[in-house]
């Protein structure tokens, strides 16, 4: 999903993102709104994945919201 189409349905997304990734804080969320690098670090430093791990989560939440 483009960063175009997340930024649109960002409020639908955030409590799946929520569920997904409990850690992260409404604050995190609140910040991110739709910045996918953004979100992506986030995932990083929560959940203390390396880069290519937390990218990799990311693409199989995205294909999961077609």
């Amino acid at each position: 999903m483009n960063e175009d189409r997340i930024q649109g349905k960002w409020k639908q997304i955030k409590g799946q993102l929520k569920a997904k990734w409990g850690e992260l804080t409404d604050d995190d969320l609140s910040y991110a709104e739709g910045n996918r690098d953004y979100l992506l670090g986030k995932i990083q430093e929560r959940y203390g994945l390396a880069k290519d791990r937390a990218e990799e989560q990311l693409k199989a939440f995205e294909k999961d919201l077609h």
